[in-house]
């Protein structure tokens, strides 16, 4: 049975960040992300996105009063296809509330959001979980090989 209508998707605050820190440790130990992260990066990552930077914003995602996730963007401009970008660089549920369509009511909440942006993430290609979730709120798969320094 779906309970979407349970969740509610709060901005990230102060308040949130031992939660989410804790999850922020479980997501980045996962398979669902290629490093590691540290307490430094986590700490930047909260306070960015709690605070009043241009670039990023997070969000916590609360049932019954707990957080039981959460999710950071992070806003460019993509020149390819000449409007704004965010991309949806962590998006994580604890594991007993997956499968209850809150990741479908996250995507709906920031498409409404940001009608007139371009959406992009990446996941790791085992993945197969998230792949058909992000795939049934409409993304598709891009033939780009990504790169970093």
């Amino acid at each position: 049975m779906k309970s979407s209508q349970k969740l509610k998707i709060l901005p990230l605050t102060t308040e949130h960040f031992d939660a989410v820190k804790r999850m922020m440790r479980v997501f980045y130990a996962s398979p669902a992300v290629s490093t590691d992260g540290s307490e430094d990066i986590f700490s930047n990552d909260l306070a960015e996105c709690a605070g009043d930077s241009p670039f990023a914003e997070g969000y916590v995602f609360e049932e019954d009063g707990e957080i039981i996730g959460y999710a950071m963007l992070a806003k460019s401009f993509s020149t390819e296809y000449g409007k704004p970008c965010i991309w949806i660089e962590d998006i994580y549920l604890v594991p007993d509330k997956r499968g209850r369509g809150y990741a479908q009511k996250f995507f709906t909440y920031i498409f409404e959001k940001y009608p007139n942006c371009l959406f992009r993430l990446e996941l790791e290609p085992n993945n197969k979980r998230a792949l058909a979730a992000y795939e049934k709120a409409g993304f598709s798969a891009l033939p780009y090989l990504e790169l970093k320094k």
